[in-house]
Parts: C-alpha cells; structure tokens; sequence
C-alpha cells in the first residue's frame, strides 16, 4: 500500500500541477505536440483528482453510517 502512495500523486500536487498546465496552454507558446503533451498529462491529472476525490466521498459516506448517521445527503456532482 506504501508503494501505491509512492506513484500516486497526492490530490493537492494533482491539482496544481493541473493548473500550471492549463495556464501554459492558456499563453498559447506551446507547439501542437506540446500542446497534447500537456492535454494528455491533464486528462491523467484530471481523473487522479477525480478518483481521489470520490474515494474521499465514500470515506465520508462509510463513516457517517458506522456513527448511526443514516440521513446522508448526496453529494452534488456536476459530471460534464
């Protein structure tokens, strides 16, 4: 489990790194290639965050139930 945390980006680094891309690609100086380097690199970034973020979700959910918290209300997710 130790090794998994290794290769796997913590969210927060995810989600700058996510942002440093999308700005560079924002200047418009990037070549083609390096354009969808960078998109390629965010679409990863993208659902690591998306991924950790659900795992916390149902760490949330899982907790609220064993406190006897039967009355959780769903989180809003604007999946597009």
């Amino acid at each position: 489990m130790a090794k998994k945390r290794q290769e796997t980006p913590r969210f927060e680094q995810s989600l700058q790194e996510l942002e440093a891309l999308v700005e560079k690609m924002e200047q418009g100086d990037l070549s083609l290639e390096e354009s969808l380097q960078h998109f390629e690199r965010g679409v990863q970034l993208t659902r690591a965050c998306q991924q950790a973020l659900k795992e916390a979700e149902q760490k949330v959910e899982t907790l609220l139930k064993k406190n006897g918290q039967e009355e959780i209300a769903p989180f809003d997710s604007e999946d597009t």
